[in-house]
């Protein structure tokens, strides 16, 4: 098997990966960045995303591991302390492959520039850079609404437990492939009107985002976030890829949901 290792960048995570290196070269596993089948991210959920957007050209054949050594671990299956119980599972278990949903995200713009895409796990953001937010909001191809807020957060159901969590949004098991729309701050008065609630989209609906006004915007795609100029509209959907997570021990996600938000 071909492995490679993505850490968080800290001390903690890089011994963690030396280590990891060493053990399973032990087994005679073969180290390789450029066509792993099996990515393990040492950090906290933030590194996961970056080896997800770094792998993002390899879901179909690739699977991904968490070691958790930062603040909120959500994705992440063991702890620093079991990297060699990890190693052992690798070599001589075989995985159970777990896949979650994720969002597909097309940016189209004016001008006749050519559109570009994005896959997200956790999120897609946009807000303006200046100003109030004003955009159309389109669901199966008709007008569901005209936002004016500080913007709109399109989460996948695993990306629900992060920012569209912080924006009041529901939780949703990643066995439902879907999206969810999460308003930032709304302006509702006797004037201006908006749902004012989550939306949450089976596989087979597509909303599209049409600004209002020409302005530029700032788009979060996960981690990454930058300046867009010229949009004519986005689109949003349920991706046909998914990400696959190697699982060598039962970690129900509503187990997560508790460890991350509750505790024991």
């Amino acid at each position: 098997m071909k492995f490679t290792i993505v850490s968080k960048g800290d001390e903690k995570s890089n011994l963690l990966e030396e280590k990891l290196r060493k053990y399973l070269a032990d087994f005679q596993f073969v180290f390789d960045e450029k066509e792993p089948e099996m990515v393990i991210s040492v950090g906290g959920d933030g590194t996961l995303l970056s080896a997800f957007q770094r792998y993002r050209h390899r879901l179909d054949e690739t699977a991904f591991v968490g070691i958790h050594t930062g603040h909120l671990g959500f994705y992440a299956d063991w702890m620093p302390d079991e990297i060699e119980k990890l190693v052992i599972a690798i070599a001589r278990t075989e995985c159970r492959i777990v896949e979650y949903p994720l969002l597909e995200v097309i940016i189209y713009y004016n001008k006749g520039k050519k559109e570009e895409h994005y896959l997200a796990l956790n999120e897609a953001t946009i807000k303006s850079v200046e100003g109030t937010f004003v955009i159309d909001v389109e669901i199966q191809d008709e007008l569901f609404e005209r936002f004016r807020g500080d913007g709109l957060c399109v989460s996948t159901p695993s990306g629900s437990t992060a920012y569209n969590k912080a924006l009041g949004g529901a939780i949703i098991h990643p066995s439902l492939e879907s999206i969810q729309i999460s308003e930032m701050a709304s302006i509702n008065n006797r004037v201006f009107r908006t749902i004012g609630s989550p939306l949450i989209l089976p596989h087979h609906h597509k909303c599209i985002f049409r600004p209002v006004t020409e302005k530029d915007f700032l788009i979060g795609i996960d981690h990454l976030s930058f300046i867009q100029r010229d949009i004519q509209s986005l689109q949003f959907k349920v991706a046909d890829k998914k990400i696959r997570f190697a699982r060598f021990k039962p970690f129900p996600f509503w187990s997560r949901v508790r460890g991350s938000f509750i505790g024991e």
